[in-house]
């Protein structure tokens, strides 16, 4: 009993009469926004139907052009047939196990509860996933900074200036502007919300009731960016699935951000499903769920188009 009693009071001493109420509502994990399904090329995914299957994604030829003067002879060229290849080669999965019992008396679904977090878990593993192979995968010396060697972020003004340099750097590339994203931390938005930064301003973006879908941080671009934001980007166990280091970063005090465009990294769901067994060994039921992917990133080295850029900030918060 919680309550305490009067010094010698002894009536109903043992506090039998208060009952234990354990309440149907449930205190769930917040869900963090995916930002992967949003950035990625997914043209090729109704082309994968099992694990292991390939998509071979033929590139645009590249043609020269030459100087010509009347009577030159004109030579035809040569037309190249390279090729990507999108495998299906990821996947995740995760299973529990609901005792007949338990499910019977128990006063909350664990079932749907746990089978909802699974699912969630997934799709966070998925985002991470994603977002560390474009990071890899970007054009080698193409973003700013580097690791152990990280730009400054101690001002809005600073940041957005960074996204202003990311525009420019995929302007050279002849980039288009329609979907390109930028996708960075919790932190580097907090810096350029900052009072020095009218980027962020709704009196400015006229965005104060917009809402945030898929970790979008503004309806409106910014330097022909749309703004996304994602926990996967932080360094160390707080931003990543797998506890482990975001892409070639070491150093705890660096994060990333990367820009691009929707083309530049494809990636193919083949299957996401759960299914509910029966445990051979017990009365109970195994309740599994299963994410078999692939992702390619089909433009990031060596194409003449940067289809990622990774910027490492050295925000101070």
């Amino acid at each position: 009993m919680a309550y305490a009693g009067a010094a010698g009071y002894e009536n109903l001493p043992n506090g039998n009469f208060v009952p234990a109420i354990y309440s149907q509502k449930v205190l769930k994990y917040f869900r963090r926004a995916s930002v992967a399904e949003a950035i990625t090329n997914t043209d090729y995914a109704g082309e994968i139907e099992n694990y292991g299957d390939t998509v071979k994604i033929i590139k645009e030829p590249t043609i020269s052009v030459s100087a010509y003067t009347r009577g030159s002879v004109v030579n035809a060229q040569d037309l190249t047939d390279a090729e990507i290849t999108l495998t299906v080669d990821q996947g995740n999965y995760f299973a529990f196990k609901v005792d007949d019992i338990e499910e019977r008396q128990s006063h909350v679904n664990f079932e749907a509860l746990a089978t909802s977090s699974g699912a969630y878990a997934l799709k966070k593993q998925y985002d991470y996933n994603i977002l560390k192979n474009i990071a890899d995968n970007a054009t080698a010396g193409s973003g700013l900074g580097s690791a152990g060697s990280a730009i400054s972020g101690n001002t809005g003004d600073e940041l957005a200036n960074y996204i202003a340099k990311f525009a420019r750097l995929l302007d050279e590339q002849d980039v288009p502007e329609e979907n390109r994203w930028f996708v960075a931390p919790p932190q580097f938005y907090e810096v350029l919300r900052q009072a020095d930064s009218k980027l962020m301003d709704a009196s400015v973006t006229g965005e104060s009731m917009s809402p945030l879908m898929n970790g979008q941080v503004t309806n409106r671009k910014v330097h022909g960016f749309t703004l996304y934001q994602s926990n996967a980007m932080v360094v160390g166990s707080l931003g990543t699935a797998a506890s482990a280091t975001f892409g070639p970063v070491a150093t705890s005090g660096e994060s990333f951000a990367l820009a691009g465009h929707m083309s530049a990294c494809a990636t193919a769901s083949a299957i996401a499903k759960t299914e509910v067994v029966r445990d051979p060994n017990s009365f109970a039921d195994i309740v599994r769920g299963l994410h078999v992917f692939g992702r390619k990133v089909l433009r990031g080295s060596g194409t003449g188009f940067t289809g990622a850029l990774v910027g490492v900030t050295d925000l101070d918060t």
